[in-house]
């Protein structure tokens, strides 16, 4: 026993075949590139690939998906076989199989075959979804996941991982993971759909809604993931970029948060901190390797003091400004780490920091530890950091109505989110998300162990 609840995957089974080489030429009779020295690769795809991907993480896995007698459906059974539980579900034709040519590893075109659909749920199936200590749903819309609706409506998966193809998750689900594009989709659209931060905040809210989910998480791609549970949303920022082939990224995701979830206590609901943890957004779907992101090429702000100024010469451009907010008293990495975050969602950061007096007033006697000058000094000094804005008030809206900043960036619990700040941002267009800190880190308890060791 490894201590892993076990898993039960439900859904539509693929096999993904990819015949890689290198491509230095045209075709002589049609401007196609000609694709040399071909290597063939199958792995299990769709619902197998997130089942495969859970029980090469050490967790006791079963697959309940439509299966056949055809040559793809016995060479996705040969994959699986070492690895995870099958319960087969009969098919009215041949597995589908998505098959993808790849030169220099980009895909050149994508090759579809085999219709088969799940017929109807066994008893065998019944019985594995209604005894499972956590189910999985990866439903792209042949036939598995509405064969076991009844079933799955009277015990809610923990994860439903949509696809446009798929009926929409039974009610109750803990957790729906839609790719952006997906999201957008899926939500119904209040104007012109958009592909931004506002955009994907606005699909998720809307989705939990329409869903009756308990949270929908919104991947992002490089840009990590946007779990909302139809209020203000927390972005969990990816700390690396993979360079490679992105495709079963999504499939790695929900078969992560599923095992998350699935670990938790029963009964446990409450909004407490993110199905995830941000290490987990590092590994990438089939590929490894990947650099750490620092700031985006080609997105330096522009050099100046004047933090109106700097966030006005970025909206000419079309840029992105984000500005976020603290006392920053005794600068700690979980500072710097939500600054960094800030800084890669735009264009430019502007630091919007308290005054002496505001700090005074918020914290109490005592405070704060460094004055204004040296804590402006600081921040200026982080890369991540374009500009820093000063408000005397209790709260910062007075500056943000002058800034008009796209996206503002608030730290902390989820749990107790409380950002006013996040209707008037509505006025412009802008967007108030949560980023998390990092655990265990804060002024105060750097102050009282500082304290502790002068005595």
């Amino acid at each position: 026993m490894n201590g892993k609840a076990p898993l039960v995957v439900v859904g539509d089974a693929l096999l993904d075949r990819d015949l890689t080489g290198r491509a230095e030429r045209l075709a002589p009779d049609a401007p196609v590139p000609v694709v040399d020295d071909c290597g063939e690769r199958t792995r299990p795809g769709g619902a197998a690939l997130t089942a495969y991907l859970a029980a090469r993480d050490g967790r006791d896995v079963t697959l309940v998906a439509g299966m056949g007698d055809d040559p793809a459906s016995r060479e996705l059974r040969r994959l699986l076989d070492p690895w995870l539980t099958l319960v087969p579900l009969p098919l009215t034709g041949p597995l589908p199989e998505k098959t993808r040519v790849l030169a220099h590893d980009r895909p050149v075109v994508r090759l579809d075959r085999g219709a088969g659909r799940t017929r109807a749920a066994t008893d065998a199936a019944r019985e594995a979804v209604r005894a499972a200590p956590a189910v999985l749903v990866s439903d792209y819309g042949r036939g598995a996941a509405d064969a076991l609706r009844d079933d799955l409506n009277a015990r809610p998966p923990l994860v439903w991982d949509p696809h446009p193809r798929g009926g929409p998750p039974v009610p109750g689900t803990r957790l729906v993971t839609p790719a952006e594009k997906e999201a957008h989709a899926l939500a119904p659209q209040d104007g012109t759909p958009r592909r931004d931060l506002r955009a994907a905040a606005h699909s998720a809210a809307v989705l939990v809604r329409h869903w009756r989910a308990a949270a929908v998480a919104v991947t992002l791609g490089a840009r990590g993931a946007l779990l909302s549970y139809g209020e203000h949303p927390l972005l969990v920022p990816a700390p690396a970029a993979h360079p490679g082939d992105s495709c079963g990224a999504g499939d790695r995701f929900a078969a992560t948060a599923a095992g998350l979830l699935a670990r938790r206590r029963p009964g446990r609901r409450g909004r407490r901190g993110a199905p995830w943890r941000r290490d987990r957004l590092r590994r990438g779907g089939r590929c490894g390797g990947g650099a750490e992101r620092g700031r985006p090429a080609g997105t330096s702000a522009p050099t100046t003091d004047d933090p109106h100024a700097l966030a006005a010469r970025v909206r000419a451009a079309h840029g992105t400004v984000v500005a976020a907010g603290g006392c920053f008293d005794l600068l700690h990495a979980g500072h710097v780490g939500l600054l960094q975050a800030a800084r890669r969602l735009g264009d430019c950061l502007v630091v919007c920091v308290n005054s002496d007096a505001s700090v005074r007033r918020r914290k109490g006697g005592g405070r704060p530890v460094n004055p204004l000058a040296d804590r402006i000094r600081v921040l200026r000094a982080l890369a991540c950091v374009d500009a820093v804005a000063v408000f005397d008030e209790d709260t910062p809206e007075r500056l943000l109505a002058d800034l008009r900043p796209d996206v503002w960036v608030k730290g902390g619990d989820y749990a107790a989110a409380d950002l006013p700040e996040a209707a008037l941002l509505q006025e412009w267009g802008g967007q108030a998300v949560l980023l998390p800190y990092l655990d265990g880190r804060s002024s105060t308890a750097l102050m009282e162990r500082a304290a502790e060791g002068a005595r």
